[in-house]
């Protein structure tokens, strides 16, 4: 069986973190998360791998190039236009001519799941949903089922008749394209794969498959972080690079090779240290943090699940806790991010112009690319940093701070 792996989007909602990357690429548990969905499914034996590009595509492209390193066979079709869910399946029409897994490509995937869907295929011969249920179904497509099939799908209604929501996993026929040919634009002008699943549901030919593993979409930056979080706790000691004597490693943890871990580091698993790393001495790495290609960590510094990207720095007396860094920044001595509220509450974040509560007790910073701060600067939790920016000596940054920013 093929597969076709929807990655067309611009992330725009994990702004800052996608203002340089396409959300395929951004780092969890060592690895761009698309990684992660072409394991799964490498896991069950599918190889020849259709990769629908648009935003950034030469990043992907130039990253994956055919497969061959990771044992696949890519193929990558240009979504030119965003015109829809439906719009950009329907790239393939005429190009994957046999029932295929489709699978959106910000979503965990594991491979039981995956299992799941397939062998449910092999018993219907027809299009399987993936289907979790969740505590908030309103953020989604809600599905009403009945023994077993789809009924209808409702997106993102107000008052949700079910718990259960699209996974963004399926199995589809070919019989989807002609769907998607007869499918018309949705009020907001775009082709949605919901009315096409509802007029095949109208059929009886959507059967709908309960997943049972951890699952999340990764829609709001904080959503990367439980990303993270669900794939770090699966991860296995692996120790490749250079650890000092007198560094101390506990449990699940990751050291690639061309890393370093100094004399005096302290590091509880599940850790990932990815190749090029500079760590310690004597700093603190706590669970569930990932640290990206040459990433320095530097004395008397402490970093808590977070996900710092590629090339940053974090050298002297820092504070990170439960925060997204990204790629080429650096911290000055001193610097402390804040992750807790005094009153205990769900952290808010700025974001779109509106405070949006995150539903996390503790969440950090949120930091684009190439932000510089000074010594002893402040940032308070919730905080989103856009790209470029720069938080002077002793300032405190919180709130939404746009592009190219200075806070003196």
């Amino acid at each position: 069986m093929k597969a076709l792996v929807l990655a067309a989007g611009e992330g725009t909602r994990l702004r800052p973190l996608t203002s340089n990357i396409p959300k395929p690429l951004l780092l969890v548990a060592g690895r761009p998360f698309l990684s992660h969905v072409l394991d799964a499914l490498s896991s069950q034996g599918i190889k020849d791998i259709y990769i629908l590009v648009g935003w950034k595509a030469n990043k992907i492209k130039e990253h994956y190039d055919d497969g061959s390193s990771m044992g696949l066979r890519i193929t990558y079709l240009e979504q030119k236009e965003r015109m829809g869910t439906a719009h950009a399946i329907g790239c393939a029409a005429g190009i994957i001519d046999e029932p295929f897994v489709c699978v959106n490509g910000d979503v965990v995937l594991f491979e039981a799941d995956l299992r799941r869907v397939l062998d449910r295929y092999e018993e219907t011969k027809t299009t399987v949903m993936g289907a979790v249920r969740v505590p908030e179904p309103e953020r989604f497509g809600v599905i009403e089922e009945q023994d077993g099939f789809l009924l209808r799908i409702h997106e993102k209604p107000k008052v949700p008749p079910t718990d259960l929501i699209n996974a963004g996993v399926f199995v589809y026929t070919p019989e989807v394209f002609q769907q998607i040919r007869c499918t018309p634009k949705s009020p907001r002008g775009e082709y949605e794969i919901t009315d096409t699943l509802n007029a095949m549901a109208a059929r009886g030919r959507v059967a709908v498959q309960p997943l049972k593993e951890a699952w999340i979409d990764v829609g709001l930056p904080w959503d990367l972080l439980h990303a993270n979080e669900i794939l770090m706790s699966h991860l296995e000691r692996r120790i490749e690079g250079t650890v000092e004597e007198g560094a101390t490693l506990k449990g699940p943890v990751v050291v690639e090779k061309g890393a370093l871990v100094r004399s005096g580091a302290y590091i509880e698993g599940p850790a990932y240290i990815s190749a090029g790393c500079d760590v310690g001495p004597n700093c603190y790495i706590r669970p569930s943090t990932c640290l990206g290609p040459k990433v320095r960590v530097g004395a008397s510094v402490e970093i808590k699940n977070s996900v710092i990207m590629s090339g940053t720095h974090v050298p002297h007396h820092n504070y990170v806790g439960d925060s997204l860094i990204g790629e080429r920044c650096n911290l000055g001595a001193g610097t402390k991010v804040a992750n807790l509220r005094f009153d205990d509450k769900t952290v808010k974040v700025v974001f779109r112009g509106e405070l949006v509560d995150s539903g996390r007790r503790k969440l950090g910073v949120i930091m684009g690319d190439g932000v510089k701060t000074g010594i002893n600067a402040m940032i308070d939790a919730g905080t989103v940093i856009y790209e470029g920016s720069v938080i002077g000596p002793g300032a405190s940054a919180k709130g939404s701070i746009g592009p190219n920013s200075k806070i003196l």
